[in-house]
Formats: C-alpha cells, structure tokens, sequence
C-alpha cells in the first residue's frame, strides 16, 4: 500500500525591509545623500535631507544603511518596496526545493529488486533529493538487527561507487522494528569528478 505522507503547511517568511530605514527611521545625523537622478548631493543632516526628498514628493530611503555616514536615496517608497518584493520572489522561484524521498529495502530482497532500487535512487540523487533508506524487520528478522545495517550499509557503499559521491545525514539507526539512514548528494566531490572526467579526456586528445 502506497504511503501517504502529510506535510505541515508552512508560513513563508516575509521580506524585511526595516534593512532600509526611511524617512524618520533614518537615525544617523547625518546621510550622504543620492537624487532621484542618481546625481551625488553630498552630505547632509538627516533633517535637511527628509525635508529636500518630500519637497521633490519622494522619499528619503537609506539604501546603504551601515555606510558611515549612510547612503541615502531620494525614493517612492513604494515602488522601491514593491521591487524589492519582485526581486525576493523571482529569487525564491528560482531555488530547488529539495525533496525526501524514501526507498524501502528488506533482508532478504532479490538482486533484481535491488538493481531497480538502485536506479530509483540514483534518479532521485541526481535531482539533488536527500534519500531515506529503510529496511523494516518482521517475524524473526527482528533477532538479527545487523543484519538490516548490512543491508542499508551495503546499499550506500554501491550508490557511492557506481552512482555518485553522497553524503551521510544519519547512519543506518533502529527506530522500532526498522532501521533507516538519510543520505544526499555530495555535490562538490561529483563537480570534482566531472572536472576530473574532462581533464583525462583532454589529456587523450
């Protein structure tokens, strides 16, 4: 029967642009400060600044607000938060979400089983996946824990050397009647390898 796994919905964190103070968030006394026309004005009081940004109906944001003396633009705020927010999102949208997912082996399973299994991981390893590994004792099998860490042990050794380097995230641990390690990609040992690879074969050339 094919498990179903609920996942807790989780909140997205929301951009935090109190980073850039604005107006009379500004602090320091005094700013240098940049016009709507990206020209240098100087430095100036902080005051004197606000003042100059809202008789041109813009905003005084501090786009570099460790800067000492900080660096001050003149902004419409709200075009500038609504950029930042686009910004944040096509960021976002572009990060893999990694995946976990699980590959169910037991004592005394076949090799054919286990070379389809063997596939089934690489696939998932090569999307960059972390991968749970499980073998769960029944009946007897339970008197010879051992023999289940072989089992996973074995598999991870095989995965490393006929797939790709991975990395061990729990070792093979009991929990119940079944034994189970999390393992993902060493991407830095693979791009080594593939860099190797390259060389060699520029090497024959």
């Amino acid at each position: 029967m094919k498990r179903i796994r609920f996942r807790h919905k989780q909140n997205r964190p929301k951009l935090n642009l109190d980073i850039y103070p604005v107006n009379e968030k500004i602090r320091a006394p005094q700013v240098r400060v940049i016009d709507e026309n990206d020209e240098m004005i100087g430095i100036l009081d902080t005051r004197k600044a606000i003042e100059m940004a809202k008789e041109r109906d813009f905003d005084l944001v501090a786009v570099s607000p460790k800067a000492n003396p900080p660096v001050t633009k003149f902004i419409n705020y709200g075009n500038f938060k609504y950029q930042q927010e686009k910004a944040a999102k096509k960021q976002k949208s572009k990060e893999k979400k990694t995946e976990v997912k699980d590959i169910r082996l037991s004592p005394r399973i076949g090799q054919h089983d286990l070379d389809v299994r063997m596939k089934r991981a690489g696939k998932f390893l090569e999307k960059g996946d972390k991968l749970t590994i499980e073998v769960v004792l029944k009946g007897r099998e339970r008197k010879y824990p051992e023999l289940a860490k072989d089992v996973i042990n074995n598999f991870i050794k095989r995965i490393s050397d006929e797939i790709m380097p991975i990395k061990i995230e729990q070792e093979p641990k009991r929990q119940g009647n079944k034994f189970m390690a999390i393992i993902f990609p060493d991407k830095v040992a693979a791009q080594k390898q593939i860099e190797a690879a390259k060389n060699a074969e520029e090497t024959l050339d």
